[in-house]
């Protein structure tokens, strides 16, 4: 970030601190968007979540808990829930978007007519949508014309989050003021936004880790050791930055939290759903069968093909993303794609 931008980003946190978003209304009931109602309510603000299942917003008005998504974690009892997205929209002055990637569009589009013009959108989902090929900001400017858009991106498991243990994510936007603003009203002593410039640097990786992460998982589940873990996580951190550099992203980003941060933590834990579903896919299981248990969301899996596909669209070389997109859609056996990946030539490492 520039000086100036620096001294803008200074003067609009001065302005305010974040008084006038003081209303928030959180789009998505999951885990993660339950996890950021609650981190918003220990910032001060005032929060209504949207969640499309009414049996999670009974939990969260009268149980004060999302035993579905979140389990173990106490909300603040002065979190709202409604499963209305009129209601939701009507009341913000920010607005945070934290539905799965591939349903943003429908969600974003039922919300729009309530939605103040001006209302700044923070989107807080990490995909890359299929068949448009979209980032998620590309997305909401298509059906939230006008209102500023912000990205929240990092190394976050939501239940950490929930409790209130120490966090840092990337706040990217591409008007520093806005963006003093924004980390005002969303940061505490626990939750801490860093300011960045680059939305598409903190899209990028958060996207593309996702898919990484399940090439990490069937390495663990292989049982081929830290070693390999290791390297896979390396070689996973210069495809993503490949495709960044391709979309106009800053290497600064890619090395930075919503990147090298994001990657190193859903490779490294069980706790991602994305390591854990290849962790069973390395142990043999079918993605069927994985899938079929699961309530949450691994957005690895939907957007897999889409960042093979983006990447091809620029001409950029992926071998790990596209292995675990062959895994996943093209019936590929796991030990065809650790051979194609063990049997390639050669390189400079910087190539």
């Amino acid at each position: 970030m520039t000086r100036s931008g620096m001294a803008a980003a200074d003067k609009g946190r001065a302005a305010d601190g974040g008084a006038s978003l003081r209303r928030v209304a959180v789009i998505g009931g999951g885990a993660w968007g339950t996890a950021l109602a609650e981190s918003c309510r220990r910032s001060g603000r005032e929060v209504l979540l949207w969640a499309r299942e009414s049996e999670v917003a009974a939990a969260i008005n009268t149980e004060h808990a999302n035993p579905y998504f979140l389990p173990n974690v106490r909300l603040d009892p002065a979190l709202r829930a409604t499963t209305s997205l009129a209601e939701a929209a009507r009341t913000a002055e920010l607005l945070l978007l934290v539905t799965p990637a591939q349903v943003l569009r429908g969600v974003a589009t039922e919300l729009a007519p309530a939605l103040g013009g001006r209302v700044p959108v923070v989107v807080c989902a990490k995909g890359i949508e299929r068949g448009t090929l979209a980032l998620m900001t590309e997305v909401a400017a298509a059906v939230l014309p006008g209102r500023p858009l912000a990205v929240l991106s990092g190394p976050t498991f939501a239940a950490e989050v929930g409790r209130g243990q120490p966090a840092a994510v990337t706040l990217a936007c591409t008007d520093p003021a806005l963006g003093g603003q924004l980390v005002a009203a969303l940061g505490s002593r626990t939750f801490r936004p860093y300011f960045s410039g680059d939305p598409v640097g903190a899209q990028i990786g958060g996207a593309v880790k996702n898919v990484l992460a399940i090439a990490c998982g069937i390495v663990d589940g292989r049982g081929f050791g830290d070693n390999a873990r290791a390297a896979l996580i390396t070689r996973s951190l210069a495809e993503i930055t490949r495709l960044g550099l391709a979309l106009g992203a800053h290497a600064d980003t890619i090395r930075g939290l919503s990147g090298l941060g994001d990657l190193v933590l859903t490779c490294s834990s069980r706790q991602s759903r994305n390591m854990s579903l290849g962790v069973a896919l390395g142990q043999g299981r079918s993605l069927a069968e994985c899938l079929g248990e699961r309530q949450t969301v691994a957005e690895g899996v939907h957007s897999a093909a889409a960042v093979v596909a983006l990447a091809s669209r620029h001409g950029i070389e992926m071998p790990i993303a596209a292995a675990v997109d062959a895994v996943l859609n093209h019936g590929a056996a796991i030990d065809q794609m650790v051979e194609s990946l063990l049997a390639r030539p050669f390189r400079d490492e910087e190539a």
